[in-house]
């Protein structure tokens, strides 16, 4: 498992959105949580070169923070040094983004059960409700090379193109799938209508 927490939260005005509180605690420890709660193997946490707040608070739990010194660059960073820090017996990863705040432990569940190894698929990709592409990400290991050579800030676009139709989505409940804040206005919006 692969939590991607390494974004400078650039357009918060100064804030953290990963350190905000979501249902009594800051999101990055409760998708860290989460992430623990569906696997058995190792939970890799991408995030900023030390020190930042974000190492501490996910003191206490069992994951393994991964620090990216070229975060910088742009997501793709984060990928090659969390692809590369992989054991190499695993033979598929599901990929997190921190900052999806209605995403739950039984979302990730339900991606994860879709997953069959012995298909032609290589990707099985969490959804919203109407099928518009979204997270958590399941990868088979023969694509985790392909993530060596990324730049840029592309999210790994360019690894879910090369597998063209061998991806399938997977439907999760609402938009919750794609639903990042990335301003201070959405999340105030977004716990305004929470109540």
């Amino acid at each position: 498992m692969i939590l991607l927490a390494a974004g400078a939260s650039s357009r918060m005005r100064g804030a953290d959105k990963l350190l905000a509180v979501v249902e009594g605690e800051p999101l990055l420890r409760r998708q860290a949580r989460m992430a623990r709660g569906v696997t058995s193997g190792p939970v890799l946490v991408a995030l900023p070169a030390p020190p930042h707040p974000r190492y501490e608070v996910l003191a206490g739990l069992d994951v393994t923070p991964l620090p990216v010194p070229d975060a910088g660059e742009g997501m793709n960073a984060s990928l090659r040094t969390a692809f590369a820090a992989l054991p190499e017996s695993v033979p598929a990863a599901m990929l997190l983004l921190a900052d999806l705040p209605e995403l739950t432990e039984a979302d990730l569940n339900t991606v994860l059960q879709s997953v069959d190894l012995a298909t032609e698929t290589l990707i099985w990709r969490g959804a919203t409700e109407d099928g518009k592409a979204g997270h958590p990400i399941v990868f088979a290991a023969s694509l985790f090379p392909a993530f060596a050579g990324l730049k840029g800030d592309g999210g790994g676009r360019e690894v879910v193109a090369r597998a063209g139709d061998r991806v399938r989505l997977v439907p999760l409940p609402g938009r919750r799938a794609r639903l990042d804040l990335d301003t201070p206005e959405e999340w105030a919006a977004w716990r305004a209508a929470r109540g």
